[in-house]
């Protein structure tokens, strides 16, 4: 089995875990990203206190609304993100090989082609599976009506918004809005937002290798690291990524989100640039940043988790495979 599938593999299953864990806090904070009106406290309230709200007006399974299709989701980009990673990272370790070998550089990938490999893997990964995210944010922010409407045009809104929201009704919704594009709404700034696991790939990978080399001289090597550095490395990197590109996932997430025919037409966004200023304009710079607490608990803590039960997963495999402990990208020079 080749280190590609088993990363890809790996990476699956490390991200359904971090999916079931926090996914209630993701479900907040996708309604704390797509809350239009300035005037609501909704993305300053805590996340805790929203949950609770949540359940107390809509029951607790509305925290988990479109957890089927996000497990789906996960379990797919993490899958399509590690496979093509270690594919494009194998091929700039080959490179950087033979840089050594010609006496240029010391091996191993710098920084900037890190972030070239990560940024490679995040677009194949975006074209592929937003379909899915999409029908994921629908389903999140999708809410059962609890005050009694007063007119008609209400009154059928209503039975329409508490009837059982699927991904089938999802998926038929945006085709009616859009046709087949409908499914890849939001898949500009979701391009760009590439930058985010590049970004947090780049500081992951320059973290590690600069333990592994402070380690290279020790009897225990590169191979020291334990699950509890690896979840830090994790947690860390992901922290810079997201601080950095959190306004893109608001963004993404108000484009992607229904927008009904009444709206307030300021709150009506034709494209990444038109939300962009929109909300600049009416609800300030503070709009871009709406629940990044909360978004930061959760991706700090989903990305942790993911790193470290990948690393256990793939040492796993590769024993029951190859019986080969040696992690991946392990040598910082070419033999």
């Amino acid at each position: 089995m080749s280190d590609a599938l088993i990363n890809g593999l790996a990476g699956a299953g490390g991200g359904i875990i971090a999916q079931l864990i926090t996914f209630p806090l993701q479900t907040v904070n996708t309604r704390q990203q797509t809350e239009r009106d300035p005037s609501k406290s909704a993305a300053r309230d805590g996340a805790v206190r929203q949950m609770l709200e949540v359940v107390k007006h809509e029951g607790w399974g509305r925290l988990y609304s479109g957890l089927a299709p996000s497990l789906v989701g996960t379990a797919a980009s993490q899958g399509v993100y590690y496979y093509f990673y270690q594919i494009f990272r194998n091929r700039a370790e080959t490179a950087a090989q033979d840089r050594w070998k010609k006496g240029i550089g010391d091996g191993s990938v710098g920084m900037f082609q890190s972030l070239v490999v990560a940024a490679l893997a995040g677009c194949v990964n975006v074209l592929l599976t937003n379909p899915i995210w999409v029908v994921v944010t629908r389903m999140q922010t999708h809410k059962k009506k609890t005050n009694s409407p007063c007119t008609p045009d209400e009154i059928q809104s209503a039975v329409i918004e508490n009837q059982p929201y699927r991904a089938s009704h999802v998926v038929q919704e945006l085709y009616d809005e859009a046709g087949l594009w409908g499914l890849w709404k939001g898949v500009v700034p979701t391009l760009i937002m590439v930058s985010n696991p590049s970004i947090q790939f780049m500081l992951y990978e320059t973290l590690l290798k600069k333990i592994k080399r402070r380690r290279a001289s020790n009897a225990k090597g590169a191979e020291g690291l334990t699950a509890l550095e690896i979840f830090t490395l994790g947690a860390v990197a992901k922290l810079g990524a997201t601080v950095i590109t959190y306004p893109l996932l608001v963004v993404k997430a108000r484009l992607q989100v229904k927008q009904g025919f009444h709206d307030d037409k300021r709150h009506q966004y034709t494209g990444t640039y038109d939300a962009i200023t929109k909300m600049v304009h009416y609800e300030g710079l503070s709009g871009l940043y709406k629940g990044m607490g909360t978004k930061i608990v959760q991706s700090v803590f989903a990305a942790a988790v993911l790193f470290m039960v990948k690393e256990e997963l793939v040492k796993g495999v590769r024993l029951l495979v190859t019986g080969d402990l040696r992690p991946i990208n392990s040598k910082l020079k070419p033999n």
